[in-house]
C-alpha cells in the first residue's frame, strides 16, 4: 500500500501504486506562489488571445503531433504515476488527439461572431454575437484519466484564446508536467500553459488567485469544497464529478454484444471512470442467460501490476477499503458473490468482482464504488429498469441495449447515453461531455465545450435613425399610441 508523504519540507513523494517504488518529488506550491503563476499567466493570456483562431490552432496542431510522436513516453510516465496498463495508457491519448484536431479546427466557427436577428421594431440594427475568451482559466485535474480528461478543459480553453494553469492530482504530478513542458515547445513564446503542484490545499489557492474561471473533475464531495473555494470571488465554474452509472439489458438484446460491452465498462483502468457502468439491470427473461455469459468474459480479465495484467491496481489506496466495504455490506444484506469478492483483493489489487441479489438501498448499488464491481439485477421490464437507473443522485451517463433505446435514452436522467455501445460519447470530439445532479454541471468537448470557457459578447450598431424614436425623453403620445397598435399587429392574434 502507498501513500503520498512529503519527501521534503515542501515537497511530496509520488510512489507507483502497484510496486511502491518512488516515482517522482514535486513541490507543495503556496498561495503566493500560485498568485504569481497566475500573473504570468494574465500576461500571456493577452498576447494568445491577440492570436488567431487559425495561428491558435497550428500551435494546437502541432502540440498535437509532439503527443502522437512521444506517446509511448507519455504512457510511460502515466502507467508510472496510476498503474494502470500500458496500452490503455496509449489508448487514452489517442482519444485525446482527436479533442485537440476537433477544438483547433472548430474554434472559429463555433466562437466567431454571427449575425443576429433584430425583428420588426429593431429593423434599424444590425446585431452580432460573438464570443470572448475569459483570461485564465485553472485547471483542477484527475488522477484516473490525467491526459485525457484534464486536455478536454485544456485544449478547449486555449483553443478558446485562455491561458491555463494547470493543477493536477497529487497522484498524476509527473503526467502534468510532461504535458506543460510539451505544450511549451511548440509555444516557447509565453507561459500559456503552466503547471502548479500540490495536495487540496494547492487547488483551494488556485481558486482564490484571481482565474477567471475553474474546471475541476473529481468527487462530488471535493467539488463542492471547490465550489465554496470559489464564491467569494463569484469564479464561475465547471465540474465533472462522479457517477453511478446504469446499464440497461432489455429481452431483445444482443446478449453477447450486451455482456461484453459491461465487462469491459465496469472493470477497464479497474473500474476507475466516472462513466464506468456500477449497476447493470436486466430483463427478468434473459437474467440468468446474460448474468452467465458477463461472468465468463469478466472472469478472464486479471488484475495485476505485471505487464501480463488487463487491470492494474486501484490507484488511490484509500479507495480500496471502499470497495472492500462495498461488497462485504452487499453481502451482509443479503447479496451474492459470483465473481471475485473481499478475498480476492491483495493489497491495491482488486480483481474483477460480480455481485447479485444486492437490495437497491446498500451502497453498492448507492454510492460511488470506483473499483472492478458490478451489481447486476433481475427486473420484470425496461420501466422498472429507468426506475431504478433514475435512482440516485447522480445523473452522468448511462448504457442501453434494447430495440427501443432511443425512447428509453429519453427517459434516463443523465447527461450522456450510449446505445448498444459503452464509453461511445466521449470519444465523438462534437459530443458535449458532463452530467446533472451530483455528477456536477456545465460541460466540455463540442460547441458546448468551446463556449464553457468564452463569454457571449452581444452587439447591436444603428444603422439608420428609426421612424419610431423609443428610446429618448422626446417621445410623443403619438408614438407610444403607434407603439400600441404595432404591438397589437404583431402579437395579440397570439
Amino acid at each position: 500500500m502507498t501513500t503520498i508523504q512529503p519527501a521534503r519540507a515542501g515537497e511530496f513523494a509520488v510512489h507507483d501504486p502497484g510496486s511502491g517504488d518512488l516515482v517522482g518529488q514535486y513541490p507543495v506550491h503556496t498561495a503566493a506562489q500560485v498568485r504569481d503563476t497566475v500573473e504570468r499567466a494574465r500576461i500571456a493570456g493577452a498576447w494568445w488571445a491577440g492570436l488567431s483562431y487559425q495561428a491558435r490552432g497550428q500551435r494546437l496542431d502541432r502540440f498535437r503531433g509532439v503527443l502522437a510522436r512521444r506517446a509511448a513516453q507519455l504512457a510511460g510516465v502515466i502507467h508510472d504515476e496510476t498503474g494502470k496498463p500500458h496500452s490503455d495508457a496509449m489508448l487514452e491519448i489517442a482519444l485525446t488527439l482527436d479533442h485537440l484536431a476537433w477544438a483547433a479546427k472548430n474554434a472559429p466557427k463555433v466562437l466567431g461572431p454571427r449575425r443576429a436577428r433584430t425583428g420588426l421594431m429593431m429593423a434599424n440594427h444590425v446585431a452580432t454575437v460573438g464570443y470572448k475568451p475569459y483570461g485564465v482559466v485553472g485547471v483542477i485535474g484527475p488522477w484516473n484519466y490525467p491526459v485525457f480528461t484534464p486536455l478536454g478543459s485544456i485544449a478547449y480553453a486555449l483553443a478558446a484564446g485562455n491561458a491555463v494553469v494547470f493543477k493536477p492530482s497529487e497522484l498524476t504530478p509527473g503526467t502534468g508536467a510532461w504535458l506543460v513542458e510539451a505544450f511549451a515547445q511548440v509555444v516557447p513564446e509565453h507561459p500559456v500553459l503552466q503547471l502548479v503542484t500540490g495536495d487540496g490545499s494547492t487547488g483551494a489557492a488556485l481558486c482564490g488567485a484571481g482565474v477567471d474561471k475553474i474546471a475541476f473533475t473529481g468527487s462530488t464531495a471535493t467539488a463542492k469544497k471547490v465550489m465554496a473555494a470559489c464564491a467569494p470571488t463569484l469564479t464561475p465554474l465547471v465540474a465533472e464529478c462522479g457517477g453511478k452509472d446504469a446499464v440497461l439489458v432489455d429481452a431483445d438484446a444482443d446478449l453477447d454484444a450486451a455482456a461484453d460491452a459491461a465487462a469491459w465498462a465496469g472493470m477497464a483502468n479497474a473500474g476507475q471512470s466516472c462513466i464506468g457502468a456500477e449497476r447493470v439491470y436486466v430483463h427478468e427473461r434473459v437474467y440468468e442467460s446474460f448474468l452467465s455469459k458477463l461472468v465468463a468474459i469478466a472472469g478472464k480479465a486479471r488484475a495485476g501490476s505485471d505487464p501480463g495484467a488487463q487491470l492494474g491496481p486501484i490507484t488511490l489506496d484509500r479507495q480500496v477499503e471502499i470497495i472492500r466495504r462495498h461488497i462485504d455490506t452487499a453481502v451482509a444484506a443479503g447479496g451474492r458473490v459470483v465473481l471475485g469478492g473481499s478475498d480476492t483483493i491483495s493489497g491495491n489489487v482488486v480483481q474483477p468482482t460480480i455481485l447479485v441479489d444486492v437490495p437497491e438501498d446498500a451502497p453498492a448499488v448507492t454510492e460511488e464504488t470506483f473499483g472492478p464491481t458490478l451489481t447486476v439485477t433481475s427486473v420484470r421490464d425496461m420501466d422498472e429498469a429507468v426506475e431504478l437507473a433514475n435512482a440516485t443522485g447522480y445523473g452522468l451517463g448511462a448504457t442501453v441495449f434494447s430495440r427501443r433505446g432511443k425512447q428509453l435514452a429519453g427517459l434516463l436522467r443523465c447527461g450522456m447515453v450510449a446505445l448498444d455501445s459503452v464509453f461511445s460519447y466521449p470519444r465523438i470530439p462534437s459530443l458535449p461531455f458532463g452530467g446533472c445532479g451530483d455528477s456536477g454541471f456545465g460541460r466540455i468537448h463540442g460547441p458546448d465545450g468551446l463556449r464553457e470557457f468564452a463569454y457571449a459578447q452581444s452587439v447591436a450598431r444603428q444603422r439608420f435613425t428609426a421612424p419610431l424614436a423609443l428610446t429618448t425623453f422626446a417621445r410623443t403620445p403619438k408614438t407610444d399610441a403607434l407603439v400600441a397598435k404595432v404591438m397589437t399587429l404583431l402579437h395579440g392574434r397570439h
